[in-house]
Order: structure tokens, then C-alpha cells, then sequence
């Protein structure tokens, strides 16, 4: 009777995963039948239609330069993620291993900075931009977001689990501060790397607002700026939005793959204490 109630207990779990994961990749599903929809068809079925084409991806790289567009947002997301890494482990570091004077101030004033929302400082930060002669280039993209605050706490509760005498041995072996960072505190912290990396590639990838504030020259405009011109005053192109949609979030799922176990992994460092 026990084995008869566990068996029907994950047979429930199961039913129950199944019915959540089918639930969360309909809107997957009704994406990529969108793609391959020809115009005609697009508002004619919900999801795939029986005249499946490729017009939409023929018109998406025919039209308007598709690639150009996934290289700008490749070099723009790549360059923003590793700026960010390095500055925010270097912090993260500076605050787990150091006792400085004001060290708790600068803590909290860090953390009431997280609760401002982000469009308040666009106005202020435009005009810094413009007065640093950086608007409509990629250095008014990268500098303002080369700091991440989470991304220094993240890495700050990483390195608190470090032991002291880990790094008293690297200073005695002759090691100074900033190797002791690099050749220690850092391939330790590979799980919580791993996990940043992800969500600070995934946050510039999908930026739009700030690009399309900085950027004027077309040949600069990254990835969600050039879908949204897809949709125009008067002329809609859903069927080319979906498409580009669709090739637009490859790259991340790709990469989360790529990274799953750090990124499992990173988020749950610290989670449980021995």
C-alpha cells in the first residue's frame, strides 16, 4: 500500500511538472509557429499553420541587416559583461575581505542606490553622456553600466565563504593584492562567475531603452532597436518581428546551457552553511 502511494505520489509530481512546463513554453511554441507563418496566415490560426514558410526570415535578412545588428549587440553585450566582471568581483572582493573606515555607510548607500528605479536617472545620466562628448557611441553604452551593484553583493557573499588563512598564504608566498585576487579569490569563485556572466549578458542583450536614448546612427543600433522598427506608423511586419525575435533569443538560451551548472550553482553558494 506504501510503494502503491509513492508510485502515485510521482506519477502526481510528474503530471504536475508536465502540465507547468507545457504551460511555460506555449508562448515558446506560439513564437516559433509565428515565424514561419506567412502574412496571410498570420491571424488565421493560433498556432502553426498548414503552409509552413521561411518568407518572414528571407524578408528579415533582405531588408534590413540583420547580422550587423546580432554583431553590434555581440560586441556590446560581450564588452559590457566582462567590464562588469572585473569591476564588480573586484569590489565584491574589496568588501568581503577588507575592514575599512566607513565601510558600513558605503554598504548601505550602495544598497539604497538598488532601489532606485532606473529611469529616474536617465536625464541626469544623458547629460553627463552629452557632456562627455559620448552620445551615439558604444563607450556611452558601456562606462555608465561598467559597475554593477548587485553584481557586488553577489560577489561579495561569494567571497565571504573564502577562508582568511587562504589568502594569508598567497601574501606569505609573495603574492600581492591583486594576484591574490586573480590567482585565488577568482578561480574559486568560477560557480559565481559563471552565474553572472549570465545575468549581466542577458541584461545588456535585451537593453532598449538606454540604447535608443544614446544611439542615432543606424549602422550602431543593436538588436531590440531594430525589431522594434519592424513595427512602424503604418505598416505592422509581425511575421518579420517574430523571426527576429526567435534568432534573437538563441544566443542566450545557448548560453544558459553553456553555463547552467555555474549558474545553479552560483546562485546557491552560501545557501547552506556546514
Amino acid at each position: 500500500m506504501r510503494r502503491f502511494a509513492n508510485i502515485l505520489a510521482v506519477a502526481l509530481a510528474y503530471t504536475l511538472l508536465a502540465g507547468v512546463a507545457a504551460l511555460v513554453l506555449t508562448p515558446l511554441v506560439w513564437l516559433v509557429a509565428a515565424a514561419v507563418k506567412g502574412p496571410d496566415d498570420m491571424f488565421h490560426y493560433t498556432f502553426f499553420s498548414p503552409q509552413p514558410t521561411l518568407f518572414n526570415f528571407r524578408k528579415l535578412f533582405g531588408e534590413i541587416p540583420f547580422l550587423r545588428y546580432m554583431i553590434n549587440s555581440f560586441f556590446l553585450a560581450g564588452t559590457t559583461t566582462l567590464v562588469q566582471l572585473f569591476f564588480s568581483s573586484l569590489g565584491g572582493f574589496a568588501l568581503a575581505k577588507y575592514e575599512f573606515k566607513g565601510k558600513r555607510v558605503i554598504m548601505l548607500v550602495m544598497l539604497a542606490t538598488m532601489m532606485i528605479p532606473g529611469q529616474v536617472m536617465l536625464a541626469p545620466m544623458y547629460k553627463l553622456i552629452y557632456r562627455m562628448g559620448l552620445v551615439d557611441t558604444y563607450a556611452g553604452l558601456i562606462i555608465p553600466g561598467a559597475v554593477s551593484v548587485f553584481g557586488m553583493f553577489l560577489f561579495r557573499q561569494s567571497m565571504l565563504q573564502i577562508p582568511d588563512d587562504l589568502l594569508q598564504a598567497a601574501r606569505i608566498d609573495g603574492c600581492s593584492e591583486f594576484r591574490a585576487y586573480w590567482d585565488v579569490v577568482m578561480p574559486i569563485s568560477r560557480p559565481m562567475v559563471g552565474a553572472f556572466c549570465l545575468i549581466a549578458f542577458m541584461g545588456s542583450w535585451n537593453s532598449f531603452l538606454w540604447p535608443q536614448i544614446i544611439l542615432h546612427n543606424q549602422q550602431r543600433f543593436t538588436l531590440p532597436i531594430a525589431l522594434n522598427q519592424c513595427v512602424g506608423l503604418y505598416e505592422q511586419q509581425y511575421g518579420v518581428l517574430m523571426a527576429g525575435t526567435l534568432l534573437s533569443i538563441l544566443p542566450v538560451t545557448i548560453l544558459f546551457f553553456v553555463l547552467q551548472k555555474e549558474f545553479i550553482a552560483g546562485l546557491t553558494a552560501g545557501a547552506v552553511k556546514e
